[in-house]
């Protein structure tokens, strides 16, 4: 099992571009289920949470072709509707593909997902909403078994609390469903945003992405389509936190800073010096940081996967610091490996009490999710002495080798593998 090596003190320069975000390529790749044409994707991320979903496409029948960060996807010959525990447990998304099924085969066999251990993250919305659609599900042997009689049917889906993933497969079932969809209390993340832009390219009518009411016009059949995945918002971010908490001049190139607002608020607020640009933001040394309190929210409120690395930054700014965790339950995992690091971090139900001032230090980690393993990457950069981080698979979920992609820009991090 690999494990990084990084080394504290790290120096920082020059320039990093921000590669696409694999949190909305996974739902667009799960949408090419819906139709016999081909679907080109470029601005492919290069992490494992894309490999999961390339062999579960594979698994169903898929013809992949994939070339650096492009991929085409044609599923003209799908012969499976079945997705395993085997293929399911390392990814949650991998739920995505039950709307699609649903909408163009009328049947679906998903194993419950798996993921990072961040609560219980259920799919009750999911089938909430696509149960709205018409479709009939039962629970047997670990699996969510999925039919339609007929045709799904347009609905109104009013959703009692926000979830993307959720949001997202009621759209990619809507949009063959005979008649109109209405979604109301959708999320409006940028990913959301991207996952209808590519529908609406092969063919789809979706109007109002971006806001919390969404409307669907079925249509029959969808198209050949070209599509460009947005850059990762939630990697950009990290990389800004990193600049600020090495306290460097650094560029991070190539993403949409307006879908980072939330960040960059806080941050202007601990007292960061940014120059932000349309699609680029310099970072410039900016002692001392001041503590604030915030609390996660849906979008554009400020996003539980930078919960972690803003953690990081506040255990060395002045003061003191809360984060009140409204998204996901079990998501402070990564505090007593920070604390171990030299943070002083207290948990109480779902805030955290950041005291500032800490100097971290060398040591061994382990990772316990994603968000949680590039935190401890962060403090371990900014520590004295070599910290080992071991279980980096969930890493790799959703980050590029960042040895090699962050390491290119000065920090020494080493794989063993």
């Amino acid at each position: 099992m690999d494990k990084l090596i990084v080394n504290g003190t790290a120096n920082l320069k020059g320039s990093i571009n921000i590669y696409g975000a694999k949190n909305a390529a996974l739902p667009i790749m799960a949408c090419s289920l819906l139709s016999d044409q081909n679907l080109k994707l470029n601005n492919l991320p290069n992490v494992e949470d894309i490999n999961s979903m390339k062999k579960l496409l594979y698994n169903f029948g898929s013809n992949i072709i994939t070339k650096k960060r492009s991929i085409i996807i044609k599923n003209n010959r799908v012969k499976n509707k079945l997705a395993d525990y085997d293929l399911v447990r390392k990814m949650r998304a991998s739920i995505l593909v039950l709307g699609p099924l649903l909408s163009r085969f009328k049947e679906a066999k998903i194993s419950m997902p798996g993921g990072c251990s961040i609560g219980t993250r259920p799919i009750d919305l999911h089938l909430f909403a696509l149960s709205k659609l018409g479709a009939k599900f039962k629970y047997k042997d670990g699996y969510v078994i999925g039919k339609v009689n007929g045709t799904l049917n347009g609905a109104s889906i009013v959703f009692p609390r926000k979830s993307v993933g959720a949001t997202e497969n009621s759209i990619m079932a809507a949009v063959l469903a005979k008649g109109n969809t209405e979604i109301i209390n959708a999320a409006k993340e940028p990913e959301v945003f991207d996952l209808c832009n590519c529908l609406n390219s092969m063919g789809a009518t979706i109007t109002g992405h971006g806001t919390s009411k969404i409307k669907i016009k079925g249509v029959e059949k969808l198209y050949s389509s070209n599509h460009n995945i947005i850059s990762d918002r939630i990697v950009a971010g990290t990389f800004i936190i990193a600049a600020i908490l090495l306290n460097k001049t650094f560029i991070i190139r190539n993403f949409n800073t307006q879908n980072l607002d939330s960040l960059f608020n806080v941050l202007e607020k601990m007292g960061a010096q940014m120059k932000i640009k349309s699609n680029s933001v310099k970072i410039f040394p900016s002692r001392p940081l001041k503590g604030i309190t915030l609390t996660t929210k849906p979008y554009p409120g400020f996003p539980t996967d930078l919960q972690a690395q803003i953690m990081t930054l506040m255990s060395v700014a002045n003061g003191k610091s809360q984060i009140k965790e409204n998204i996901f339950e079990n998501r402070f995992m990564h505090v007593p490996e920070l604390n171990r690091l030299g943070a002083d971090i207290k948990i109480k139900n779902d805030v955290a009490y950041i005291n500032g001032n800490r100097q971290f230090k060398g040591a061994q980690v382990m990772a316990s999710d994603l968000r949680a393993s590039v935190s401890l990457v962060l403090a371990g950069l900014s520590a004295y002495g070599k910290t080992t981080i071991n279980r980096v698979y969930h890493l790799d979920r959703g980050y590029e080798k960042i040895e090699k992609t962050l390491g290119k820009c000065g920090p020494k991090i080493k794989r063993l593998t």
